[in-house]
């Protein structure tokens, strides 16, 4: 397979909502729709501001097809797309609705 296949098949998130309980609807590249709980992952003093308090977390933006928050918190695209050990998140897809979200344009 060609290179330049393989990365045009590569999933990125293009949109990100923040949900209630430190959890991201994410709309991928392929117009999937996933939710994740993002809590296990958001460990560490950068990340301290954001668990506390929902408005802070609620800032969420995507860059470059990461997840991004204005104090410098990312969290990896390929964690959250994939999926990590002991994750409370919900494994349905559905086709994007066009609604809502954050995207890397705003």
């Amino acid at each position: 397979m060609r290179s330049g296949r393989r990365l045009r098949d590569v999933k990125r998130i293009v949109a990100a909502t923040p949900l209630r309980g430190l959890r991201l609807r994410l709309t991928l590249t392929d117009g999937s729709i996933i939710e994740r709980d993002v809590s296990s992952l958001m460990v560490g003093p950068i990340f301290a501001s954001l668990r506390g308090d929902p408005a802070r977390f609620a800032e969420v933006r995507i860059e470059g097809g990461s997840v991004v928050w204005p104090n410098g918190a990312d969290l990896c695209p390929d964690v959250l797309i994939q999926g990590h050990p002991g994750r409370r998140d919900s494994a349905s897809r559905r086709r994007s609705t066009g609604r809502g979200g954050v995207d890397g344009r705003t």
